[in-house]
This record gives C-alpha cells, sequence and structure tokens, in this order.
C-alpha cells in the first residue's frame, strides 16, 4: 500500500496508507483528511477535491482531462500544479507522494 501525504494549508501533515487503485480524494475522505470533501462522489464534476501536487509527482500523475480541466476552473487558487484528487489512481509508484490543499480549502 502506498503511503502519501497531504498537507493542509496550515501546515499540518496527513499520512495516509492507501491500496493500490483507489483514488486519491477517496483515500482522503477516508481517512478525514480535512479539505477534501469530494462532493461528487469523484465523478470530476465539482472541484471539493482540489489539490497542489508537489511538482517533483506532477508528471506521474498523468495528463488532464478537458473535464478535469473544466471543473478547476471552478476552484480557487489554482495553478500549473493544481490537480483533481478524484483523477488520480495510486499505485505502488506514488509511495512517499505530497500534495497540498490551497488557501481556502480547509
Amino acid at each position: 500500500m502506498p503511503k502519501v501525504y497531504f498537507i493542509e494549508f496550515s501546515g499540518t501533515k496527513h499520512e495516509v496508507s492507501i491500496p493500490e487503485g483507489t483514488a486519491l480524494m477517496r483515500a482522503a475522505v477516508g481517512h478525514g483528511v480535512p479539505g477534501i470533501d469530494g462532493d461528487c462522489g469523484g465523478q470530476c464534476a465539482c472541484a471539493t477535491c482540489h489539490v497542489l501536487v508537489e511538482p517533483e509527482w506532477l508528471e506521474q500523475t498523468g495528463t488532464k482531462t478537458e473535464m478535469e480541466t473544466s471543473m478547476l476552473d471552478f476552484a480557487d487558487s489554482t495553478q500549473n500544479i493544481s490537480r483533481l484528487a478524484c483523477q488520480i489512481a495510486l499505485t505502488q509508484a506514488f509511495e512517499g507522494m505530497t500534495v497540498r490543499m490551497p488557501d481556502g480549502q480547509h
């Protein structure tokens, strides 16, 4: 099970071990990580799982779909490292990945 780290805007760090194939959003919600709501249930129909992927991990997360890019237009504080956590399915290759929550997502 890969271990990933969620860092709240305040700096609080959450370490989560996740079964392979699980969406990053589901892992956060299942472990009570504040700031990741997943209101649409992982259907890429909202932006309540917006995360900032550490640059060294960004390429590994794959390419944003047109739908994801469209949903990120509704999110606050987007950057070139912004992704929707529901669109990132984890594998063992993500061991140690760090994502941050943007300002305003508590």
